[in-house]
């Protein structure tokens, strides 16, 4: 395949997904839905499930799969180039947007609420994890579901993490929108959101120590992780601190300061990558050390559009292409994924929902927060694709837990207004 042939083939896989991604968010809007939530489904449907089911030799050109080199008995077959590229994009869009979440996210919130957050982002950890290992350990032996090369207490812990899991920047999104980021309750479900999933990376680094046998993995992984935030939140913070000056002197962001952001923002990615721990990490981070002011808010207007419109759906539409539906043949296969997702709403929302309670919040704010950290979204498919790739779980139970991920996310804005709704809007017009 030539250059050429490439370069066009990208276009208009871009062309397509751009264009389904708002076709289906205007849509999603009709139903209460955000634009993130939509573009989740935007993936499933332009992959085999849907686009592949209908218009099978189309999808494969549009989207090949693998690319068969040579003959015979000498022919091999390797990830087709138009696909490494679009993984590609899909990083570099899934950093830029945590470090857009980073800037948006108030790190005061962890010192503020930190009891509340620590006692629901416990819960929203430990219950799920449990039913999520439970689960595991029953079907460990599935080979549709893991490989048989994982351990039983591999798989365990990996589905436990995989459950844990919250939609970080979702829940913010949501929170931003409805003006309730600085609300008693959207400063406990934003704070026991971001500890829930910090936990939740430092547990993914385990599992995969565990699996390919070396347990210093998880340790550079873990350790380096906590050196590159204290590091970044202490040295890098008063590093990026003169960005905020500059703005205001130069009366806007201009084109040196945004690329010293940018530079931080690489750095970080790159080192979290290199540890183990992945660059969506340290872009959330680099993030949060970025100026709080008149920097951060022009960062968040250049970057926020191009990334969320363009570059982020790329991600979920190359998640979609590995989601087989068709995969689920069998009765037992849709039994399992039901009980799943049950388990995930049940350890999620409920626990979260009764920790917030226990913390002192009122019920109608805590199942609000049960509802908000119960939405999986963008996390769960970022981890959900690292143990495919991985070779942790198979394309059976990637596809199970991307259908508990859609609907969790799903579930998520309907059910925040029709517990919060009237209430948020009051609390608005009071403000």
């Amino acid at each position: 395949m030539s250059n050429y042939d490439l370069v066009v083939r990208l276009f208009l896989q871009l062309l397509v997904i751009v264009a389904a991604c708002r076709v289906v968010g205007v849509i999603g809007r009709r139903f209460g839905q955000a634009q993130v939530v939509s573009e989740m489904v935007t993936g499933v449907l332009l992959g085999p499930s849907l686009f592949g089911l209908l218009l099978p030799s189309v999808q494969q050109w549009l989207f090949p799969a693998k690319l068969t080199l040579g003959d015979g008995a000498a022919a091999i077959t390797i990830n087709h180039p138009s696909m490494m590229v679009l993984y590609a994009i899909a990083q570099v869009g899934l950093a830029l947007y945590m470090f857009v979440v980073g800037m948006e996210f108030d790190v005061k919130l962890m010192s503020d609420r930190s009891r509340s957050a620590l006692l629901v982002g416990s819960a929203g950890m430990a219950l799920p994890m449990a039913l999520g290992m439970g689960a595991a350990f029953v079907f460990s032996r599935d080979e549709a579901l893991f490989t048989p090369a994982v351990q039983p207490w591999s798989a365990a812990l990996y589905l436990g993490a995989a459950m844990c899991i919250t939609a970080f920047p979702m829940l913010a999104r949501i929170l931003y929108e409805k003006r309730m980021t600085r609300t008693s309750m959207g400063t406990l479900a934003l704070a026991a959101g971001a500890s829930n999933d910090v936990l939740a990376w430092c547990l993914l680094a385990v599992v995969l120590s565990a699996t390919k046998g070396s347990w210093s993995i998880a340790v550079i992984a873990i350790g380096g992780g906590l050196a590159y935030g204290i590091a970044m939140m202490t040295v890098g913070r008063r590093l990026a601190a003169p960005l905020e000056a500059r703005v205001v002197r130069d009366n806007g962001l201009t084109a040196p300061s945004m690329a010293i952001a940018l530079l931080i923002l690489l750095i970080g990615a790159y080192i979290t990558d290199a540890v183990g721990i992945y660059a969506v990490f340290g872009a959330f981070i680099a993030g949060a050390a970025m100026p709080r002011g008149r920097f951060t808010a022009a960062m968040t207007d250049k970057l926020e559009p191009f990334v969320s419109t363009f570059l982020l759906p790329v991600f979920f539409v190359y998640s979609g292409l590995n989601t087989r539906i068709g995969l689920l043949d069998h009765w037992h296969l849709w039994l399992m994924a039901a009980l799943l997702t049950l388990l995930a709403i049940l350890g999620k929302g409920v626990g979260c929902a009764l920790a917030a309670r226990l913390a002192g919040e009122p019920w109608r704010e805590s199942i609000t927060v049960g509802v908000l950290m119960n939405a999986r979204g963008l996390m769960e498919l970022i981890i959900l694709n690292i143990g495919l790739e991985q070779g942790v779980i198979t394309p059976t139970l990637f596809t199970m837990m991307v259908l508990m991920a859609v609907i969790t996310t799903l579930m998520a804005s309907p059910l925040f207004e029709w517990v919060y709704g009237k209430h948020a809007q009051a609390i608005r017009s009071a403000a």
